[in-house]
């Protein structure tokens, strides 16, 4: 389990700034907080995209534990980040 820094606290995605550290559930750092999909219809969040050397990435929802004010940490590890799909973008949302 990751634990929190002690200026570390949860905040919304809708808060959350672009550059933010991405990290899987085993610890490692993968990628960089580039922006939140907002699901309208639900009105929650649908996932995130995720910037990293390889390009962008889009994380699920289900696929995040945690947003904090210091990083993203996934509930998956690393080994399952290297499997995500890539993010296409029409209009704000995902095509796949």
């Amino acid at each position: 389990m990751i634990e929190d820094a002690p200026d570390e606290h949860a905040i919304g995605y809708q808060v959350l700034p672009r550059g933010v550290p991405v990290v899987a559930a085993d610890g490692t750092r993968v990628g960089t907080f580039e922006r939140a999909i907002h699901h309208y219809r639900e009105h929650m969040l649908d996932g995130v995209v995720m910037r990293t050397e390889h390009g962008r990435f889009f994380v699920d929802a289900p696929e995040i534990a945690r947003i904090t004010n210091r990083r993203v940490i996934l509930t998956i590890d690393t080994a399952a980040v290297a499997e995500l799909p890539p993010y296409r973008s029409f209009l704000g949302r995902r095509i796949r």
